[in-house]
């Protein structure tokens, strides 16, 4: 454990703008509900009507889980506890891998480890950092949601942190595994969506979290936690033993592989390379992800287009639940402006597919790999577009899966919801435009495009429910889109923003034309 508190250091110092932004927007989440929920629920007719909607509704179980207790806090702990596990989660497993995984391929860590720092003294200092951070959001959670019941609030808050480090520590063993920091990431990823999957899965059978396929997931454990209901405070009990396991597991790993290695290394290549072009290889590094997002979008589509009809049960005569939907999708009909919704909340989601993948630019320069790709007879306009047209042209893939999911789902006509989801482009494209522009002019801010695309997503997703002022709304370019299907199609907006892509696009390829390549 030799270096683990200047590595320690180090990683806190690395990571003291990424973490509170995190640590804001979860939190943020989760305290903006009550007030929320007392607007929208605020009788006990209503809390009874809502309870007995889910009882009978399968497909809002899968997606929030089922409602153990009426009153506010448990609304809250119902309404957003399982997205803030679900977005702990993935911080912890980013903060793990970055500190981990990632430090071994960039080569800092073979360097850092010439000097006296013990083999898993990396490892434990990821860990720590992962702790800090879950603490810390646990406790302003417990500390903002106190007024609501103080038994509830803190099993609330430990339940969130509890989730992600289940998950951080399972990112240290999936770390030990691969020799890619992507793949980490992915693979971590994957076993999260598969813990969602398990926990809906369960929720769609039984009104209770009964389900084995419930306790089978973390993030069922943290809705079976039942804060604000009748705690079960042994159910931390499993997310300790499940950390604790792992833990063990991923240092037992740790110290038996040589720093830069994986048990499961890298398949050598083919003698002959078969990639004659920047866009083939472009293709070749970001295929999977691709993959992965259409598979996810196209079951989210499915998912949510299932949940259309149930919308007019849930809502039911309560107005307050209407106007948050017809600010979100428009004053049509209320299952037009559900899907209306379900659609910009997509959109906006596929504003993180679309930085991901133009920041994959930025992620091969700075380790090197870009270097000897632009050392043959490839220019830089051509190297950055083969990225570029995978990253505009897959955001545009991802979207009609999701429309064909959503048709699929809902079984009614496919066109309107074809069209309401291309509509989300321009904003999409927009967003990764910026990414492009911060890349090409100013390398080490191209992480701050996660911060345009993360934005958006919380406006579009809690600014309708707190009806914050018009300007506010106005700072996503999703709010300037038409609200389809049920709207009238205005192009304007439309066309401005995809003008603005262009103008965007252009400028960051020209910066990244005359600047030197960053490194490191």
């Amino acid at each position: 454990m030799t270096g683990t508190r200047p590595l320690l250091g180090l990683a806190l110092r690395r990571d003291r703008v990424i973490i509170p932004v995190w640590l804001a927007v979860i939190a943020l989440m989760v305290l903006s509900m009550p007030n929320t929920l007392k607007e929208v629920y605020g009788t006990a007719a209503q809390r009874a009507d809502l309870m007995d909607s889910l009882a009978t509704n399968a497909s809002l179980r899968a997606l929030y889980g089922p409602l153990f207790d009426q009153s506010v806090g448990g609304l809250t702990a119902w309404r957003a506890g399982t997205f803030a596990g679900v977005l702990a989660a993935v911080m912890s497993l980013v903060i793990v891998v970055r500190h981990t995984r990632e430090e071994e391929e960039s080569g800092r860590q073979e360097m850092i480890s010439s000097a006296m720092v013990g083999r898993r003294a990396p490892l434990t200092s990821a860990l720590l950092t992962a702790l800090a951070a879950n603490a810390l959001l646990g406790l302003l959670v417990a500390a903002g949601l106190a007024g609501q019941g103080a038994a509830g609030a803190l099993a609330l808050g430990a339940g969130i942190a509890c989730v992600g480090m289940v998950f951080a520590t399972m990112a240290a063993i999936v770390a030990q595994f691969t020799e890619s920091a992507r793949l980490a990431k992915g693979l971590t990823s994957a076993l999260l969506g598969a813990a969602f999957v398990l926990r809906a899965a369960g929720d769609s059978a039984t009104a209770d979290g009964s389900s084995p396929l419930t306790w089978l997931s973390p993030v069922g454990w943290l809705e079976n936690l039942r804060s604000f209901g009748d705690e079960r405070w042994w159910v931390l009990l499993l997310f300790a033993g499940a950390v604790g396991v792992q833990s063990v597991a991923a240092y037992e790993l740790a110290g038996q592989r040589d720093v830069g290695m994986g048990f499961l290394p890298s398949r050598p290549g083919p003698a002959r390379g078969g990639l004659g072009t920047a866009g083939a290889l472009a293709w070749r590094l970001q295929r999977g992800a691709v993959v992965g997002w259409s598979l996810g979008f196209l079951a989210a589509g499915v998912v949510f287009g299932g949940m259309t009809e149930g919308a007019t049960d849930l809502v039911g005569d309560n107005d307050n639940t209407r106007q948050i939907f017809e600010r979100m999708g428009g004053q049509t009909g209320l299952t037009d402006a559900f899907l209306a919704a379900i659609v910009g909340l997509i959109g906006m989601v596929g504003a993180l597919y679309i930085v991901a993948s133009v920041l994959r630019l930025h992620g091969e320069e700075t380790s090197g790999r870009a270097e000897p790709v632009l050392a043959n007879a490839v220019g830089r306009l051509r190297w950055a577009a083969g990225h570029l047209v995978v990253a505009f042209a897959g955001a545009a893939l991802i979207m009609l899966l999701a429309a064909c999911g959503l048709a699929l789902g809902y079984g009614k006509d496919v066109g309107p919801v074809v069209g309401a989801c291309l509509v989300q482009l321009p904003a999409i494209w927009l967003i990764g435009s910026l990414a492009v522009l911060l890349h090409g002019v100013s390398p080490q801010l191209a992480v701050s495009a996660w911060g345009a695309a993360g934005l958006a997503l919380l406006i579009g997703w809690i600014g309708p429910a707190l009806d914050v002022p018009q300007p506010v709304l106005n700072l996503s370019p999703f709010s300037h889109l038409p609200k389809l299907p049920g709207s009238d199609m205005t192009w304007s907006p439309v066309l401005l923003l995809t003008g603005l892509a262009v103008v965007f696009t252009a400028t960051g390829l020209a910066g990244l034309r005359r600047r030197d390549m960053a490194a490191g």
